[in-house]
């Protein structure tokens, strides 16, 4: 098995010689076998890919929230370096500033922490377990969010008509105030 990532076109290496030619090459828009590829190095080559991609998103947050905390606001600068724009890069650095790394979960999607960095972290947790535990799609995640928040409005809803419709007490008689619970004797006021 090769050690070769799709990364290896990227190599400037002036050393490599013609006959050393890379397994892949890897543009901004292509992946293409660079030769002949047995199963076993295809397959690891999915596999970086597949690491590469689901990575990406985390990386370029915590690297924009590291620029920035080093040096300021730079996003039109990072957008410019990145090519991302500026709403992507900013996207990317909230979510990754609500999850630290220790919280993320690898078998979830950056996108499904997505959904999710808007709640409080206890939420985030339980929302996160029931996606790893349902196999839950972003798709479907969103759509259980999302029919969680209208139960939870309709529940508000009732209780606020309920608290509306209930008749008012009566008014306290005064002389109630004074009365003592045992004998019954009325207190002068």
């Amino acid at each position: 098995m090769s050690s070769a990532t799709p990364t290896d076109s990227l190599d400037r290496n002036p050393a490599r010689t013609l006959s050393s030619r890379p397994l892949t090459a890897l543009t901004p828009t292509s992946w293409a076998a660079g030769c002949e590829l047995g199963v076993s190095e295809w397959v690891e080559q999915g596999r970086c890919l597949g690491a590469i991609g689901r990575g990406s998103g985390w990386w370029i947050g915590d690297w924009v929230r590291y620029g920035s905390s080093r040096y300021g606001d730079k996003y039109a600068a990072a957008a410019q370096v990145t090519g991302y724009d500026e709403h992507s890069l900013m996207n990317m650095a909230y979510v990754a500033s609500r999850f630290e790394p220790s919280r993320r979960r690898p078998g979830l999607s950056f996108s499904h922490h997505a959904e999710l960095a808007g709640l409080a972290p206890e939420d985030q947790e339980l929302w996160l377990d029931r996606a790893e535990a349902g196999g839950l799609s972003v798709r479907a995640l969103r759509s259980e969010l999302r029919k969680a928040r209208e139960r939870s409005a309709a529940r508000l809803a009732l209780a606020r008509a309920r608290l509306e419709a209930a008749p008012e007490p009566p008014p306290a008689d005064p002389s109630d105030a004074l009365k003592c619970p045992l004998c019954g004797h009325h207190f002068a006021g």
